[in-house]
């Protein structure tokens, strides 16, 4: 009745108020319903706010909870801290918003889901929470053990025949790209800074760095300490001892390839390859990333939503056809604030109601991408789901 505007304006005020003689599930259904409504929205908002939190946490742990009341709590700007852990394992929030969230989550949400067992069994969101730069040196390297047992170890991955034959084919093809770019150094492309600048200070504890740069585990010395010896020792006609070698990280290693040599590794690489060479500054190591046909579609909806990226690997992927007809692809493009707006323009045409809901009042997008998903929202809201010519 109150969805058909068929009670009297008393009874609205009532509701936004939680006083309605109802079960607790339904009366949350209410205000969030009335969250929307023009009048009675702030009061909605408040009351929902301060709603009993054992019962709102019993409602949102229910797999058949109402899709709006989990929509709602599950929107950034209506977190509460008590019910995200029930949200998590809740298995009607879609395992693609774990993998959203884990990417850019803020560091509570981040011990929320490396203690969730549900985000631990999957491969896809632990990948993407991999990629967050709020997680210590210590904890990516626990999530890479985990990954490890999962896939052989990075010094055991053999190339295929077919990731050889595309990574000839495509060298071929873009030599002229290639020797442009020999000779540039490896360089990690920064994470974004209007969302370091925005970083809670966490009551004086030092955010952990972005991940790329964890990667290594130990400091920068470290690193050109050891590329510096091996340097010193191949003057000398001599090999570096394999103590040393073995120490070197994923990163290390990378940091002493040639550009040709890390366009070979984007193709026969394995994932954890991939997840750095995507960020690599030469555009030419992004592209062959892009074109490994080992690359798999979560790396790719990872590399959507990623902030740290270069602007060349989104606007890539909205070219590839074969990337682009996955949903969440298209979905964590548009939500990107680093995506090109004419790309966004484009593509938020093509976001379902849900998330248009929520897209229209993101802060993370332009004030254009939110007004053109608003007036998309009502649109298909009123036409079942598609916008009418």
């Amino acid at each position: 009745m109150i969805k058909r505007n068929a009670v009297p304006a008393a009874v609205l005020r009532t509701a936004s108020k939680g006083a309605l003689p109802l079960p607790a599930a339904e009366m949350l259904e209410v205000l969030v319903y009335l969250t929307q409504n023009p009048v009675f929205a702030q009061d909605a908002k408040m009351t929902l706010a301060g709603f009993d939190p054992v019962a709102t946490v019993e409602c949102v742990a229910s797999p058949s909870a109402p899709v709006e009341v989990l929509g709602y709590y599950w929107a950034e700007q209506n977190r509460r801290p008590i019910l995200m852990p029930a949200l998590i394992e809740n298995p009607a929030i879609a395992e693609e918003l774990l993998m959203e969230m884990a990417a850019t989550a803020p560091r509570e949400i981040v011990t929320m889901l490396l203690a969730s067992p549900r985000a631990r069994s999957s491969p896809a969101v632990i990948e993407a929470l991999g990629t967050n730069h709020r997680l210590t040196p210590q904890e990516l390297r626990e999530l890479n053990g985990e990954a490890a047992a999962e896939e052989p170890p990075a010094e055991t991955v053999e190339s295929d025949p077919e990731s050889e034959a595309a990574h000839r084919a495509w060298v071929e093809a873009h030599a002229t790209d290639v020797a442009a770019e020999e000779g540039k150094a490896f360089e990690l492309t920064g994470a974004d800074e209007d969302e370091n600048a925005s970083k809670p200070d966490q009551g004086g504890e030092q955010e952990a760095p972005p991940v790329a740069e964890d990667v290594a585990a130990e400091p920068q010395a470290t690193v050109t300490s050891q590329t510096l010896a091996v340097a010193a020792l191949a003057a000398q006609g001599r090999t570096a001892p394999s103590e040393e070698e073995k120490k070197l990280t994923i990163l290390q290693r990378i940091t002493g390839m040639s550009v040709a040599e890390r366009v070979k590794t984007a193709f026969i690489g394995n994932k954890e390859e991939r997840m750095i060479l995507i960020r690599d500054n030469a555009r030419v190591v992004q592209n062959a990333v892009l074109s490994s046909p080992k690359v798999t579609d979560p790396e790719v909806e990872t590399f959507a939503s990623a902030k740290n990226v270069h602007e060349n690997v989104l606007r890539e992927i909205a070219r590839n056809r074969r990337f682009i007809k996955n949903y969440a692809v298209q979905r964590n493009l548009v939500n990107n604030p680093k995506t090109p707006v004419e790309i966004s323009l484009t593509l938020v045409r093509n976001l379902m109601v849900y998330d248009l809901k929520s897209l229209q009042r993101s802060r993370n997008v332009s004030e254009t991408i939110r007004n053109i998903a608003k007036k998309l929202y009502q649109e298909k809201a009123l036409s079942g789901g598609k916008v009418r010519d």
